[in-house]
């Protein structure tokens, strides 16, 4: 195994890569950040938000639109009323400097917007209501 030392935004991290056999490498990496004053947990990207069926409205097909991760709105692109298809954005959410479009899971009508822009919000918070 070989060891080397990689910085990242700063923060320097050791990182083994194993080679597996001549000419075929798979390797298997393990990073280990050194130990630091301020060494952050690298995080993946966001997975898209899932639509969550409310219980109020779980016969009816109702689906809550819900923040991957907190940030500030910047956008909102639908009203009450709306008829949005599937991967139409309903509302851009910016979090660490980047601009993140929520999108509509399906066809359907907004039945609810919870948010305006400029607003906060948190992981989880619904956004939109769809039915």
């Amino acid at each position: 195994m070989k060891t080397f030392k990689v910085v990242v935004n700063g923060n320097e991290y050791e990182v083994g890569v194993e080679e597996v056999g001549a000419g075929t490498a798979t390797p298997r990496a393990a990073a280990t950040p050194k130990p630091a004053a301020q060494a952050p947990t690298p995080k993946s990207a966001p997975a898209a938000p899932k639509p969550v069926t409310t219980a109020a409205g779980a016969g009816a097909g109702v689906n809550t639109i819900t923040a991957p991760m907190p940030g500030t709105i910047i956008n909102v692109g639908c009203h009450a009323g709306s008829k949005v298809s599937k991967g139409d954005i309903l509302v851009v959410l910016e979090a660490m400097k980047m601009e993140n479009e929520i999108m509509a899971p399906h066809d359907g009508t907004v039945t609810e917007v919870r948010v305006q822009q400029g607003a906060s919000v948190n992981a989880g918070d619904i956004l939109v209501v769809l039915s």
